[in-house]
């Protein structure tokens, strides 16, 4: 009875600190100002001392044998967040300063090249490297929005050292540990399923890599690309190579054959920030979910502000655990971003199926469900579906066109896989103490050429800190989650599909409009994470495990076309 009158406190007060929390955040994401800053850090402070005590006072029933809700709630609890904090006061002031700063440092980011009169953000830097095809170019802003991490580099160490003090409190070995325990089965067990699903699909990625830097050698030179070697991280279009959609251009299988322009036809007939993220909701209502709420509308941030420093990273913010859910992003006429407003909304739709669930139990499963809701959503905006928007014209599928939708998709999809991958393993090393603080750089590049096959575009020291270069290392957000979402939104969708009774190859499905796929949908995201994450799964798909083979099954028609493009040419690095 005492375990269960705690559990429902821990709920009560839960409710009114996070409350106080997202606000403070919001407004320090919205309009970044030292004062701001100052105050996020004081809301983030109160939280890390609140998640403490929290834990602490989990341990007076440490001798109880607790099943059911409060078994579970208790589990949960002990487990803490991403972002443990010792108890004494004063680390914890110190953690809750350093984080806000390293948030604060990473947004306001600029790079500014001697003798240009002008500096430029990590939003702009972006475009130089999607657009131009100018080596020298390209280098430059690769180069230059890594001028921005190094001064990140003391206090991001001595963050982790305060992380990892506060897991230590909490019983864990090192704070990757404690990351890798909140998936219902040892952090060794969780470490080996992560291995197991990248085995899966590592063939696939070896097949797209080896197309690729054959036709980057084609475009740069094989002095430049050499055949057998990784690729420079700066000729993928992409900050941290994590996509390479924005090269498809330079990899098209059949060049102009259904050349399906979502950017252009965007703006061609004028839509806006508003109009997009309307288009996104009308997808999840035609499932059967509810419309977003009006303050929704009223309180999201949908674009950039011309006359302040905002946070521009897209994110979807539970302001109270109920109907307060928002956006914050600085929405751009592309289909890129096109895609982002239905991800984004996939985290609101959970946060709103979730209403009624206690705030112990709210969130994904595990994290690796959240992120794969809304791209889930995505994967079915198939050319078809697109055509009934008036986004394309006249579109006829065939063999050509499916592998030139399919390649723009791995791109995407397939390309990020060992990227979301890497990014937790380097910070496990690092954690453990595997990596030491004068090994970060060269650590993290070795991971990214094992994994990924691509190396730094110039010579790079432990003067760099290229990791800091990468939004959710110095925000110190998880993500593992990434890489598992993009292995669910594939079983989700296959699931989906099912429900909807869509016959044909997989990859020509979209279940827009399907009340059936959208019920079970919702049956698994009112869940929260109130079961452990198999019983959720098995809610949507009647399985148990995590299972990367229908990214197989969907891609079937690119990889034997890959093989064949591959015959001749080396692969491997």
């Amino acid at each position: 009875a005492e375990a269960e009158a705690y559990v429902a406190k821990v709920n009560k007060d839960a409710t009114v600190i996070a409350r106080k929390r997202a606000r403070a955040e919001w407004v320090k994401a919205t309009y970044i100002t030292d004062d701001t800053e100052a105050l996020a850090a004081a809301a983030t402070e109160e939280v890390l001392k609140f998640n403490s005590d929290v834990v602490e006072g989990t341990k007076q029933f440490n001798h109880l044998n607790l099943t059911g809700d409060t078994g579970r709630a208790m589990s949960l609890l002990k487990l803490g967040s991403s972002f443990p904090a010792p108890k004494d006061v004063e680390k914890r002031t110190e953690l809750a300063k350093i984080a806000a700063r390293l948030d604060s440092t990473y947004s306001k980011g600029q790079y500014c090249p001697r003798g240009a009169g002008s500096c430029k953000t990590r939003n702009q830097l972006a475009l130089d490297l999607a657009r131009s095809r100018d080596y020298d170019d390209l280098l430059e802003a690769w180069q230059g929005w890594r001028t921005v991490s190094p001064v990140m580099r003391a206090d991001y160490i001595r963050l982790m050292a305060l992380i990892n003090e506060g897991a230590q409190e909490l019983g864990f070995r090192d704070a990757g540990e404690l990351w890798r325990a909140g998936y219902d089965m040892s952090p060794t067990e969780f470490e080996s399923e992560a291995q197991r699903l990248w085995d899966q699909v590592k063939p696939l990625y070896e097949e797209l890599h080896c197309y690729v830097r054959d036709r980057l050698s084609d475009q740069y030179g094989t002095d430049r690309v050499p055949p057998t070697e990784p690729i420079p991280a700066h000729l993928l279009g992409n900050m941290w190579a994590q996509s390479w959609t924005n090269i498809y251009d330079l990899v098209e299988p059949y060049p102009g054959v259904a050349d399906l322009d979502i950017t252009g036809a965007l703006r061609q007939q004028r839509y806006d920030a508003v109009k997009m993220t309307q288009v996104a909701e009308g997808f999840f209502t035609s499932l059967g979910l509810p419309e977003l709420p009006d303050s929704f509308w009223a309180y999201s941030m949908l674009t950039e502000p011309g006359d302040r420093d905002v946070d521009c990273h897209a994110s979807a913010w539970p302001m109270d655990g109920k109907t307060d859910v928002r956006i914050k992003m600085c929405i751009r006429l592309n289909e890129e971003d096109f895609a982002t407003i239905h991800h984004e909304l996939g985290h609101i739709y959970y946060f709103l199926a979730q209403q009624n669930v206690p705030p112990v139990f709210q969130g994904g499963a595990h994290d690796g469900f959240h992120e794969a809701i809304g791209d889930t959503i995505t994967l079915a905006m198939t050319p078809e579906y697109l055509q009934t928007l008036g986004l394309i014209n006249n579109f006829e599928r065939d063999e050509r066109a499916t592998i030139n939708a399919q390649m723009k998709m791995a791109l995407d999809k397939i390309a990020f896989l060992p990227f979301g991958k890497l990014v937790d393993q380097w910070r496990w090393q690092v954690f453990s103490g595997e990596t030491s603080s004068e090994e970060l750089n060269q650590d993290w590049w070795e991971l990214r050429t094992n994994f990924q096959g691509i190396r730094p575009a110039i010579e790079r020291t432990e003067k760099n800190f290229d990791a800091g270069a990468k939004y959710h290392v110095p925000a110190n957000v998880p993500y593992t989650r990434y890489f598992l979402s993009n292995i669910l939104q594939f079983q989700f969708y296959k699931a989906m599909c099912g429900l909807a009774e869509h016959q044909g190859p997989l990859n020509e499905c979209s279940f827009h409009g399907s009340k059936t796929a959208g019920n079970a949908l919702n049956e698994m995201l009112a869940l929260g994470r109130s079961q452990p994450w198999p019983d959720a799964l098995e809610r949507l798909t009647g399985t148990r495990q995590m299972d990367a083979t229908p990214i197989i099954d969907y891609f079937a028609p690119l990889m034997g076309w890959l093989q064949k493009q591959n015959q001749d040419s080396q692969c491997g690095w």
